[in-house]
């Protein structure tokens, strides 16, 4: 930027965006300081190099600005046993709507442990009906397989799919029977 560009010459850029031409360091800075901006190197690795004269600070924003607008895919884990009952299985799959929403992959992980790793099958259909309730809405990019202890899986969402999907909640009228066990004595 200005008196940090040490090669002469330059194909300069003018602020309206219309190409000077090849000319001197000195003559391109000169341009720059009459019309109150910096001189500005946008590709240093061509010969000759190609400068800008632009409003840096401006400049600098908007490249910040277009660079938080792009939201980069990331991969989410979502665990589970195989003997998490369907209402806490539930509540795992919607954090996994919402992970959709914000348009991160989701990682199903199943743990097994002692002598559940002699009934995989339970985790495969446990997997299978996770992609069933998601249905069309995600692509399968890694189907259930066992990595060690664990049975792994990956879904994307499709493009659009949970733009409109409410997340589901257990119903306020559910009762909770804490006292199961008791008997009347």
């Amino acid at each position: 930027m200005n008196e940090q560009i040490r090669i002469s010459p330059l194909r300069v850029i003018g602020p309206d965006g219309e190409q000077v031409g090849i000319i001197s360091r000195d003559e391109a800075l000169g341009m720059a300081r009459e019309h109150g901006l910096d001189l500005v190197e946008v590709a240093p690795n061509v010969r000759p190099p190609v400068c800008r004269v632009i409003d840096y600070g401006k400049w600098k924003y908007t490249q910040k600005k277009h660079a938080k607008k792009s939201h980069e895919q990331v991969l989410k884990e979502v665990r589970i046993r195989p003997k998490t009952d369907a209402n806490d299985r539930k509540i795992k799959i919607n954090r996994a709507v919402k992970f959709f929403k914000k348009g991160d992959k989701v990682q199903f992980t199943m743990l097994f442990r002692g002598r559940e790793r002699a009934h995989r099958e339970i985790g495969f259909g446990i997997f299978k009906s996770i992609i069933d309730e998601f249905g069309e809405r995600v692509k399968v990019e890694r189907h259930p397989g066992m990595e060690g202890r664990n049975m792994t899986m990956v879904l994307a969402p499709v493009k659009g799919a949970f733009d409109n999907v409410a997340v589901e909640h257990l119903d306020d009228d559910t009762e909770i029977d804490d006292h199961a066990d008791d008997t009347d004595e």
